[in-house]
């Protein structure tokens, strides 16, 4: 074997050579060239396998560039070791063309090294730093080997892989670069294998084009933004996602389906992969995949992540297999858009936001995937997605463990969620199928509010605080199979007008009723189990309906069977059993009881005619039982605590009871010390809802009717109270259904990030349905300055819901009247709706004195003439500035009253009655020689509150 020839290099030509130029030009292929410490300025080009090597020994080889490249290798093999090569105006350091050179040991500094044409370096142990734009560019049809080697302190990418290169970039370190750490574009297919990338100022890493990237064992940590961005057409290789629908065939994984991209030969993953990677402390999202991009994250942990942990977004294919997301600001895992998302063996830990989230047109699925510790809802599904869970476990969250809205189609199987302070499973208008879940330790177990007809199938609900199953108004549902345990309220509760089908279902233990049907809700039961509830078994309430076959019920607190007035269900078939008392009817009740029977009852059975087989008994088969006029109501009447029902026994039926409930209800408005404007505007009001009623009941057109209102006014002015008044009479004159209050401000009703809002402001107005909604300071939905608030996106919502649901529910919004006039302008659905203003003016010292004498009468004090006196002088000598709280001012100094008074009595040696209830004019705030009494609550910084 031939000796290799090496030739020398030296500063001044001690090794015989001054140039390395010249060396290489002398040198025969398979020659050394051996260059002695000392710095060249001189572009070298390497051309037939001659190797460039640094002399061993001290001092540095330096090689600078001057025009073009100070290293350029057009083919051949060979080897440059151990050099120091730079370019100080930027421009490539090392260009490598082709051949199969190894570069080993070198640092590349001022300029880049790029690999292009057909070239297929290896570059090993090197380090590239301060290069400008790029550190390291593989383009062309390149297949460069990286191995080893540091990249830092660049400019823009770290490493940028672009047209049809196909490197191998093993243990590669990229860190401090003003771009991206790893960019890869054009059709490029590159392998990194065990690389960091860290501290970047873009994206860690970047795909785009139809770049095909596998990464796996990489560590990406500390960026600017994104962990991973995908975008473009990355991972289709060019190639158009396949069906338009987006679907996967049988057999077919959502990823494979949409990538047209060679699968990954670990396990059906395709399109951009990363396996085993571990994502950290990202500014934003953890990994970001968008376009018509395809990915496949395999084995990988995202965590820390600035913003949401994953995100897939336009017409994206997403897989995720045996990969967690932890400690994220935002949502865990997001997809928008038309995304085609696909999730096995995951884990979404403790989210800052939702745990998933489904939005828009996209289609997510879940399988065997655990999401836990949400600080919002586990898993909510908005729009019109499509979510599908199997086998998952939804854990953890103060909201709902599944929420579904809009027109978003949910299916969920063989799933387990508890430890959820909401709803275990809650769809507001979205569709639902539910089969095989369990749901325990919830505050409702299920939630069923929407137009379309939810499937629950096999589904468990057990040790909910609240209800079992809450079916809203209007809402038809189908539930086969389902049992319900151990539940704080009702077992089910089947609101207005809810028309949901029960088949062989049970409910059992429930401190409340075991199902309850409200007024105008026509249930269709069979094969229902009812036992051991403290309440009702089955409680139909005023004008309540539906039929009831082949139903069990025992071991009931109250009447097993309890039937309102007006009610008109019909019971075929049931048994009643082991029970105190069997059945109760109110005055007027129609229920029709057919071929029922009870059995070990003390009291209560079933009305004559109604026992034994259809057929028999004098009132003929399945007539009506009308109950005796006198009837006693007994404690059947009574509806479950949590579920909001009213104590039957004290109803009123019919016009009588409306009409003496209104006039309870405006003697209450007209016992309020001053607001006479108000009283005036309110009492116009109800001349005219009045009217309307009559009208509609001739048949003739309503006239215009306010129904919601502004409430302008200062603080403490009675706005609250008269909103409270408001809603009980819109429900006697027949307006509303329920007339309760719910109180909201801007905390209630606006969310923290984007798509929150909506779903959070719709759940306090749906809270409020048949009554009213009364927002308070309603203007800092709109601070000023800030017009891409999500204020803005809250006043849109309830725009469109008061629209949805204007023949049910009257919103109210209260504030300051400089500040109401400015929010009623922010938007013009709302000066369309809010076309009526009452004024809440001040009280007058008089009226203060009259506020103090009504807590005075309701505690049993007594004001002697000389203290409402002072009482007067102590009113007009406040100051009423901002901090004035009116009515909220005269109870207060009520308050002090009664603590200065107590203070002067508890020293007497013999108190007697008058002592104890007299308060004297020493008793005021501010009066010298009291004990403690010092200023007026007035002036004492009273809170800005409705």
């Amino acid at each position: 074997m031939a000796a290799v020839k090496t030739l020398r290099v030296g500063p001044r030509g001690w090794g015989g050579h001054r140039t390395v130029t010249a060396a290489v030009r002398a040198a025969e292929p398979g020659s050394v060239v051996s260059v002695q410490p000392g710095t060249y300025t001189e572009s070298v080009v390497l051309d037939r396998g001659v190797s460039l090597v640094a002399e061993k020994g001290a001092g540095t080889v330096r090689l600078v560039g001057g025009h073009g490249p100070a290293l350029t290798v057009h083919g051949g093999g060979g080897t440059v070791r151990d050099l120091v090569i730079e370019h100080p105006n930027g421009e490539p350091a090392v260009s490598v063309t082709a051949g199969d050179v190894v570069i080993e040991g070198c640092e590349i500094t001022g300029g880049p090294l790029r690999v292009t044409g057909t070239a297929s370096p290896v570059v090993r142990d090197c380090r590239v730093h301060h290069t400008g734009e790029v550190g390291l560019h593989l383009g062309g049809d390149s297949a460069a080997v990286v191995e080893r080697t540091e990249i830092t302190d660049i400019a823009s990418a770290g490493v940028f892989v672009d047209h049809g290169a196909a490197p191998v970039l093993r243990q590669v370190t990229v860190a401090g670069t003003g771009g991206h750490g790893l960019r890869f574009t054009g059709s490029s297919r590159a392998v990194a294998e065990g690389c960091e990338v860290s501290r970047t100022g873009v994206a860690a890493v970047a795909v785009d084009g139809t770049a095909l990237p596998r990464l796996t064992d990489c560590r990406i940590s500390d960026s600017a933004a994104a962990g991973v961005l995908v975008t473009g057409r990355a991972g289709t290789s060019g190639r158009d996602p396949d069906p338009a629908d987006g679907g996967a065939r049988p057999g077919q994984s959502a990823g494979a389906a949409a990538g047209g991209a060679d699968g990954d030969a670990g396990g059906g993953a395709s399109g951009v992969v990363l396996r085993g990677c571990r994502i950290s402390d990202t500014a934003t999202d953890g990994v970001h995949v968008t376009g018509q991009a395809v990915a496949s994250l395999v084995d990988c942990r995202i965590s820390q992540a600035g913003a949401a942990g994953v995100v897939a977004a336009g017409d994206a294919r997403l897989r995720l297999e045996a990969t967690a997301i932890s400690d994220t600001k935002d949502t865990g895992l997001a997809a928008g858009g038309a995304a085609r998302v696909e999730v096995r063996n995951g884990a979404v830990h403790r989210a800052g936001a939702n745990g998933v989230y489904a939005a828009d047109t996209a289609r997510l699925e879940l399988h065997a995937t655990v999401v836990d510790e949400a600080a919002y809802t586990a898993v909510h599904a908005a729009g019109t997605s499509r979510l599908a869970l199997h086998g998952c476990e939804l854990r953890g969250t103060p909201e709902h463990g599944l929420h579904g809205v809009g027109d978003a189609v949910v299916t969920v199987e063989d799933t387990v969620i508890e430890d959820v302070g909401l709803a275990g499973l809650c769809v507001d208008g979205a569709d639902l199928v539910a089969r095989r879940c369990r749901i325990t330790k919830a505050a409702t177990g299920i939630s069923l509010t929407t137009g379309h007809r939810p499937l629950l199938d096999g589904c468990h609900v057990d040790g909910c605080s609240g209800t079992g199953l809450d079916v809203a108004a209007g809402t038809a549902a189908l539930v086969v199979d389902c049992r319900i345990l151990n539940t704080g309220g009702a077992g089910v509760f089947v609101r207005e007008r809810a028309e949901p089908w029960l088949v062989d279902c049970s409910v059992a233990d429930t401190r409340g009723t075991g199902m309850v049907v409200r007024e105008g809700a026509a249930p269709r039961v069979r094969g229902l189990s009812v036992t051991r509830t403290a309440k009702n078994g089955v409680y139909v309430a005023a004008g309540g309906r539906g039929s009831f076959e082949s139903c069990d019920i025992s071991d009931a607190g109250f009447p097993a069977v309890y039937v309102g007035a007006g009610a008109a269900p019909l019971l075929r078939g049931c048994l009643v059993h082991d029970t105190e008392e069997a059945v109760e009817c109110a005055e007027g009740a129609a229920p029709r009881f057919v071929g029922c029977r009870v059995r070990d009852v003390r009291t209560g059975a079933f009305p004559e005619g109604a026992e034994g087989d259809e057929g028999a008994g004098a009132a003929g088969p399945g007539a009506p039982m009308p109950v005796p006029a006198g009837a006693p109501a007994g404690p059947g009447a009574r509806a479950t605590e949590a579920t909001g029902g009213a104590d039957a026994k004290g109803d009123k039926d019919g016009k009588d009871g409306e009409a003496e409930e209104l006039a309870l209800a405006l003697a209450e408005l007209e016992g309020l010390v001053g607001l006479n404007g108000v009283k005036q505007d309110v009492s116009t009001m109800v001349k005219v809802m009045q009217m309307v009623r009559q009208r509609t009941e001739a048949g003739l057109a309503s006239p215009p009717l306010s129904r919601h209102l502004v409430f302008a006014g200062n603080s403490g002015t009675g706005k609250t109270t008269v909103a409270r008044l408001y809603g009980r009479i819109l429900a006697a004159v027949g307006l509303l259904s329920r007339g309760h209050l719910v109180e909201a401000d801007r905390g209630s009703l606006v969310g923290e990030y984007v798509g929150h809002t909506a779903p959070k402001t719709t759940a306090v107005f749906r809270q409020a349905l048949g009554g009213v909604l009364f927002i308070d300071e309603a203007y800092a939905l709109t601070p000023g300055g800030q017009g891409a608030d999500f204020g803005r996106e809250a006043i849109a919502t309830l725009v469109k819901l008061m629209e949805d649901h204007r023949d049910n529910i009257v919103v109210i919004v209260a504030g300051y009247p400089d500040e109401m006039e400015r929010f009623i302008d922010v938007n013009p659905g709302l000066a369309s709706r809010f076309t009526r203003t009452l004024m809440f003016e001040d009280y007058d010292d008089p009226e203060l004195v009259r506020i103090v004498e009504w807590q005075a009468g309701h505690h049993q004090y007594e004001l002697p003439d000389g203290t409402r006196e002072a009482l007067l002088g102590h009113f007009e000598a406040l100051v009423r500035d901002d901090r004035f709280g009116n009515g909220r001012t005269a109870r207060q100094t009520f308050q002090r009253m009664t603590e200065n008074h107590a203070r002067r009595v508890v020293d007497m040696v013999a108190p007697t009655t008058e002592d104890l209830v007299t308060l004297l004019p020493e008793d005021l705030p501010g009066v010298p020689g009291v004990p403690g009494a010092s200023g007026a609550p007035g002036a004492s910084g009273v809170a800005k509150a409705g």
